[in-house]
């Protein structure tokens, strides 16, 4: 269903593409459905526990279960290996296996739908590919308008900092990768040296400086959060942090998602056996009915609390667990209230 959604709402961009339908599946689907069933995976679980379950109630066998002497506890063990089961599968699927994905379908979506839209596709003029990093704890580098496919940028400055004082000075007006000694070499520079009363200053036509910054590291990728493994995302995360990069709580929540969705589908399988183990006189139409809702309550709450991390001040790692949190109390609540 998802696969003819999203191929209706992007019949045109297909064909304006010009790739073939095996070439559409390889190059995209093959990434866009493990990104779905990852997205879906929980809501699936639930879906399922909630059907399976209430089958069992409207034919009493769980009455009969609990008449023989088996506890409610005894009752949910299969459900709790279960759970686990399938959120060990989604948790290292979410580590390993979807990013992979996702760098298939995000591929497609900057080379033949992103470069046509206005809204994303930014031109050089507004200094989109600028960059302020911090290489170390007293050097700072500036760098504009860096193009990925030359290896060059048409401006550049380094300062070194030594007790809250300017102690370094490093202007260029363009800056490029020699390939050849694998370092960075700058064009029409000028260095200041800053001592105290004094300062020397020197040119050069051009310059080769050993700067600790990787070409990968100079680039705006929208959906790299997406492509990196857990290992490469925290490594990432940790770089930009010894850099001085902001917006680093889009990739903090992302991190700590990896771990709260997993948990989810545990306590989504145990709200759905607590929900459907009661036999009721609507049957499964009740049990799905109250499960729809609550699935969709769970989902506003991811999104809302998503939201409030990336945009606002709240802390990532709470913005990603406090629906897990919430949900866990309405399970205990369920599960006290539930016939046993």
């Amino acid at each position: 269903m998802a696969v003819a959604v999203d191929t209706s709402e992007k019949t045109d961009d297909f064909v304006r593409s010009g790739l073939s339908t095996s070439e559409i599946i390889t190059e995209y689907f093959l990434g866009f459905v493990p990104f779905i069933w990852s997205l879906l995976f929980p809501l699936f679980v639930f879906i399922a526990v909630i059907f399976f379950t209430s089958k069992m109630a409207t034919r009493s066998e769980i009455i009969a279960i609990l008449a023989s002497g088996t506890s409610y506890r005894r009752f949910l063990r299969p459900y709790i290996i279960g759970g686990i089961m399938l959120s060990a599968i989604l948790w290292v699927g979410s580590r390993y296996w979807i990013p992979k994905a996702n760098a298939i379908r995000s591929n497609f979506q900057q080379n033949y739908i992103d470069n046509r839209d206005p809204s994303k596709n930014r031109t050089m003029g507004n200094c989109y590919e600028c960059y302020y990093l911090r290489t170390d704890t007293n050097t700072f580098v500036g760098i504009k308008e860096f193009d990925t496919a030359s290896k060059s940028s048409r401006g550049f400055f380094m300062e070194k900092v030594k007790d809250n004082k300017v102690v370094y000075n490093l202007r260029a007006e363009r800056m490029r990768w020699d390939t050849a000694v694998k370092k960075w070499q700058l064009i029409n520079a000028s260095e200041r040296f800053i001592d105290s009363m004094k300062e020397r200053l020197s040119f050069h036509d051009t310059l080769v400086i050993n700067l600790n910054i990787k070409i990968s590291e100079l680039r705006k990728d929208n959906y790299l959060k997406d492509k990196l493994t857990t290992p490469e995302l925290v490594e990432y995360i940790n770089l930009q942090k010894l850099r001085g990069g902001e917006g680093l709580s889009t990739y903090e929540v992302e991190k700590h998602r990896r771990n709260a969705t997993p948990t989810s589908v545990f306590l989504l399988t145990l709200i759905g056996v607590v929900i459907a183990s009661r036999k009721t006189r609507g049957g499964s139409g009740v049990h799905l009915a109250l499960g729809i809702t609550i699935a969709a309550l769970f989902i506003i709450a991811d999104r809302f609390s998503t939201v409030f991390a990336t945009k606002g001040n709240f802390p990532p790692m709470l913005a990603a667990w406090l629906p897990n949190i919430a949900f866990a109390l309405v399970l205990l609540w369920l599960y006290r209230r539930t016939p046993k």
